[in-house]
């Protein structure tokens, strides 16, 4: 039975309401970049940040619901921070993003975790929601757009190490993959106005950032027509077709715009992948060299259970494509282990996949159901949990081979490296990625955070190359 929620006169505590803010992010880097959305907002309505949330007024979990692992880490946190309203009465707790939509009702009514609740295009309606909960109101909003949401918002960023930033250039998802919950939690394809993502990007350049990451749920599928949802394209006037900015033209714009910022892109879907896009990259020196290709599995049986959109040999193609035109390209990709009905012999054509193309990284999981998908509603979820733990294990254990091959590759080359930090391990140490998004270790000397450094690279491990700057 639903617990009865206590209801606070918080009007009484404004005195000790300082409006302090803590946000924790999960999941991709969308929802780093919706986090920083959602600061510029607050910041707006008097909001300051603080890393200690022992004394927020204020806390917010931008969540991820792609596993339910994820989910579990959000639950155990809301927990323990529902606990410090025995010391502050008044603090408001909420959750943002993929989670919220999918089970706000069970948040907000029955377990009485969360005080609102705001889907990942209702962040413009955080200063009412925040209202209607300080005053014990239902305060939930989940609404799905087909617009762009936040085009002329300049997010505040709150994270990394003012070198790199993320840029969202389109939300939602139109592929409905049988196992992913994003369409539902996101909403449909719609692309944002090229001018407010340059204008972004100025900003960044203005204020020394060298590098920037370009964001889409499904990046390929970039259209820009004036606005609305790329399933409505085709309702679209012939002048706005003729003039429509697919990925391609983008990625040529921002590359031409700030030809001396560093530029990367994600995620793409492997059958949107077209070779305009290839070309512009290969045209582009400013343009990384790393491509994330997540191709789930190597069965064609299961890729068409999971309505990828591609086969086997169609993804082994593109992957030559990219190799022809860009040979120097750093390759990652997803993987899902245990996907409802994967036999051996789909497990073994996953791993003859990987040794084909041998990856640089990957991300690797076991299946998760999902509820809701359509996976979830129509497949029982039959592989057991030891099966799927050890055909993971099996996967990982072969990319960290492959790995290991990759980044011997790179001894005795020279690699451009952006430095973004300080080792952890020795102070007098930095760290950076190159071309290809793989960690490059040296001696710092002289070099500072953001300069970009030639770096001779010496040695390696399984993930980290390590180098002599020669500058």
């Amino acid at each position: 039975m639903p617990r009865k929620k206590k209801q606070i006169d918080r009007n009484k505590y404004s005195q000790c309401n300082t409006k302090k803010l803590f946000i924790e992010t999960y999941g991709c880097q969308m929802n780093v970049a919706d986090t920083e959305v959602v600061s510029s907002i607050l910041k707006k309505e008097g909001y300051t940040p603080t890393d200690d949330y022992h004394d927020a007024d204020l806390i917010l979990l931008n969540t991820c619901s792609v596993r339910d692992k994820a989910e579990q880490t959000v639950r155990n946190k809301l927990a323990n921070f529902a606990c410090l309203k025995k010391t502050r009465p008044w603090l408001l707790i909420g959750v943002l993003g993929c989670m919220a939509g999918r089970v706000k009702e069970k948040l907000l009514e029955e377990e009485k975790m969360v005080d609102l609740v705001a889907g990942p295009d209702a962040y413009r309606d955080l200063p009412v929601l925040i209202s209607q909960a300080w005053n014990n109101l239902n305060a939930v909003n989940v609404h799905l757009s087909l617009e762009e949401t936040y085009d002329d918002i300049t997010p505040v960023r709150i994270s990394g190490s003012g070198v790199t930033a993320f840029v969202s250039v389109m939300r939602g998802c139109d592929n409905m993959c049988t196992y992913c919950v994003v369409p539902y939690t996101r909403g449909r394809e719609r692309s944002r106005d090229p001018k407010t993502i340059l204008e972004e990007i100025d900003v960044l350049r203005s204020e020394g950032y060298k590098e920037i990451t370009l964001l889409g749920q499904n990046i390929d599928s970039y259209l820009w027509y004036g606005g609305g949802a790329k399933k409505d394209f085709s309702k679209a006037s012939e002048e706005a077709k003729a003039n429509a900015l697919h990925f391609s033209d983008l990625l040529k714009m921002v590359a031409e715009t700030f030809p001396t910022m560093r530029i990367r892109f994600c995620t793409s879907n492997p059958h949107d992948m077209t070779d305009d896009v290839l070309d512009t990259i290969a045209s582009h020196s400013n343009i990384c060299r790393y491509m994330h290709l997540p191709f789930q599995s190597g069965s064609n049986r299961i890729l068409q259970h999971m309505r990828r959109g591609y086969t086997r040999e169609e993804y082994l193609t593109l992957i030559e494509r990219v190799r022809a035109k860009i040979p120097d390209c750093g390759i990652t990709m997803d993987i899902i282990a245990g996907y409802p009905t994967e036999t051996e012999e789909d497990h073994k054509d996953t791993l003859s996949l990987m040794q084909s193309v041998k990856y640089e990284f990957g991300y690797m999981f076991k299946y998760s159901e999902r509820p809701g998908t359509y996976a979830a509603n129509h497949y029982p979820d039959d592989v057991p949990d030891d099966v799927k733990q050890r055909r993971l294990d099996e996967i990982i254990t072969l990319q960290g081979q492959h790995s290991f091959e990759r980044n011997k590759t790179y001894i005795s080359t020279v690699s451009q490296v952006l430095v973004e930090g300080i080792s952890k391990k020795d102070k007098e140490e930095v760290f950076g990625r190159n071309s290809q998004g793989i960690v490059v270790v040296f001696a710092k000397g002289n070099h500072s955070i953001g300069d970009f450094v030639n770096v001779k690279i010496t040695d390696t491990t399984q993930g980290t190359l390590l180098g002599e700057a020669l500058d």
